[in-house]
């Protein structure tokens, strides 16, 4: 399916009229979408029971959050706009039974990948709210401010997860919105800095996370906005023992990365929050998207595609003892 407006506009009027009925039937308890958000060209998480809120639900390429991290938090039945990575985060909570199947409605959205604004302002040197408009149509991206006019392909302002996406329409859904889409199939675009990074001597890498981690505030939003960060009390919360420093400091800052992503794998979707949300703009989607390749060539295993797989791990063949025992 190629891109439309229209098609977007279609599927936003879907998702409102069965949102309304599945507040007005008693189906669902709450309703976690997307509105408009403060900022322009931005939406943000709304989770409502009023059914007259979801007049408010919108779909257009800037509906980033991965809406899957609120369901742990959230009580009663619940009706979930859900994209390709969305829905694969939402299978990992099933599998690992942070919740249950029959407490959700999900509302599956094919995506045909979301702008990251951040690359529009580089390219066009404005900040977001100084452009007037930024629309899509096919593969190209038009960005409008003032009187002129500037086209952009696709793989110039997309996310690099979305470039990367391998599962853009949900698999586990109630209902879909739209006819399925297919990968964007730019992969090799996203992984600029990871291809980057593995040109580098193993030297250069760690004096590469050092500087990178020197910057880094500990404020936590990478793990805030991780649907597999689900623990209650997390391991750099603890005093006994004290695992970390509570100052950042640039030893504890890499060594919490690292056991993050180790406590992560397996489980990641490669939704790219973490890198999004990061306020100092550190590359985190480096070390989150090799550990996925990486987990995905040693076990053949890629997080969130059935319900019924059990999790990485988890779980072990009888055969599998011989290779490991000799």
């Amino acid at each position: 399916m190629s891109y439309s407006a229209a098609k977007n506009s279609q599927m936003q009027k879907k998702l409102r009229q069965e949102a309304k009925a599945l507040l007005e039937q008693g189906k669902v308890d709450c309703i976690i979408g997307y509105e408009p958000g403060s900022l322009k060209h931005a939406t943000t998480p709304l989770i409502t029971k009023d059914k007259a809120a979801t007049e408010r639900l919108v779909i257009n390429p800037f509906i980033v959050n991965n809406l899957s991290n609120f369901l742990p938090y959230t009580k009663g039945r619940i009706g979930i706009v859900a994209k390709g990575c969305d829905s694969r985060s939402i299978v990992s909570l099933i599998q690992d039974n942070k919740v249950k199947r029959e407490d959700l409605f999900i509302l599956g959205v094919p995506c045909s990948g979301l702008i990251d604004v951040s690359k529009v302002e580089a390219l066009v040197g404005k900040y977001r709210d100084e452009i007037d408009d930024i629309s899509r149509q096919g593969d190209i991206i038009t960005v409008k401010v003032g009187a002129a006019k500037k086209e952009f392909s696709l793989s110039q302002v997309m996310f690099d997860n979305c470039l990367a996406c391998e599962l853009p329409t949900p698999a586990e859904y109630d209902v879909l919105l739209g006819e399925p889409t297919s990968p964007i199939g730019a992969a090799a675009e996203s992984a600029g800095k990871l291809d980057e990074l593995k040109a580098m001597t193993a030297a250069q890498r760690w004096a590469f996370w050092q500087n990178e981690f020197r910057r880094c505030t500990r404020c936590y939003a990478c793990r805030n906005v991780c649907p597999a960060c689900y623990c209650k009390r997390c391991f750099v919360d603890e005093t006994e023992p004290q695992w970390l420093a509570p100052m950042p400091q640039e030893p504890d800052n890499l060594m919490f990365q690292i056991i993050r992503n180790l406590h992560v794998s397996g489980r990641c979707t490669d939704c790219g929050e973490c890198e999004r949300t990061c306020p100092v703009n550190i590359p985190l989607r480096a070390l989150t998207r090799d550990m996925y390749d990486i987990v995905d060539e040693l076990f053949e295993f890629k997080s969130g595609m059935d319900t019924k797989t059990q999790p990485l791990l988890t779980a072990y063949e009888v055969d599998e003892a011989e290779d490991l025992v000799k």
